[in-house]
């Protein structure tokens, strides 16, 4: 079975001591779109995390300052001295997607902020969790477009991981993470199963992993050319031209939005498990 973790130079993790403060920062997938609580609201991978590592951790306080649609740079001058007044011991960043799939890309401006961001961090000494991303080849059909770009940033990505010492989930590694049935229809976030997993995935990373989330889903027919291709159209029209129209118009999906959880606060037995 392939391995879903630390990269090379921080495979001698994971780390054990207490955690008191996690605080999470990020864009869309840390904010939870894609995965939600029964009233609407968002979950994800970050409050189940929370949520997991509150078992061990009672006394813990979690903060979630992502705000979805945000780059990198935005990122960094909204949520980064706020992640830092809180004083954490424990922070997760992943950050930069939203600037690779867009035109105009500059990989080493993005990096520079990223090492930055876990510079600052490491800095004060908290522990930082980061990912790579998985190859979009067969999730998306613009997927082959990007495939190129997201393998150059990942490379990026590790090398200022192991600078930094960051724990870093190498979701590039695994073939799982490639596999439509963990994602939602936009493609582009985790669906629930994928949210629950990528949590559990980040928790091997500081814990001892409590069970086999790297287990690949019961195989299936692959859909014909004509369903395929209906799927595709669909995902065109439904999710992709209203992505183009806000960029066209300067738009963003986090405009006017807030973090949902912008101060730390205690984690309540169960508090990610109020809907399946």
């Amino acid at each position: 079975m392939p391995e879903w973790g630390p990269s090379e130079p921080n495979a001698s993790m994971p780390v054990e001591r207490k955690i008191s403060k996690f605080v999470a920062i990020g864009d869309s997938q840390t904010e939870g779109v894609g995965d939600f609580y029964p009233d609407g609201s968002e979950r994800g991978w970050a409050d189940r995390f929370a949520d997991n590592l509150a078992r061990s951790q009672p006394d813990l306080l979690y903060a979630n300052l992502a705000v979805r649609g945000k780059k990198i740079a935005e990122i960094r001058e909204k949520q980064l001295a706020a992640a830092i007044e809180q004083k954490p011991d424990l922070v997760s960043l992943i950050a930069g997607l939203n600037d690779m799939i867009r035109p105009g890309f500059q990989l080493s401006e993005t990096i520079a902020h990223m090492d930055d961001m876990q510079a600052a961090l490491r800095n004060i000494g908290a522990r930082v969790l980061s990912i790579t991303y998985p190859d979009p080849q067969g999730l998306a059909p613009i997927g082959r477009f990007l495939h190129e770009k997201t393998m150059e940033f990942n490379q990026e990505l590790r090398r200022v991981a192991a600078k930094n010492d960051v724990l870093l989930l190498d979701l590039e590694s695994t073939p799982i993470t490639s596999d439509p049935r963990f994602w939602c229809a936009d493609r582009l976030h985790l669906n629930p199963e994928g949210h629950r997993r990528l949590a559990v995935g980040m928790a091997s990373l500081v814990t001892q992993p409590g069970e086999d989330w790297l287990e690949p889903l019961p195989s299936r027919p692959e859909p014909g050319r004509l369903r395929r291709t209906a799927i595709d159209l669909h995902w065109g029209w439904a999710f992709f031209m209203p992505w183009v129209g806000r960029r066209i118009v300067g738009r963003s999906s986090g405009d006017g939005r807030e973090a949902k959880r912008p101060q730390l606060l205690p984690v309540s037995p169960g508090y990610a498990q109020a809907a399946p």
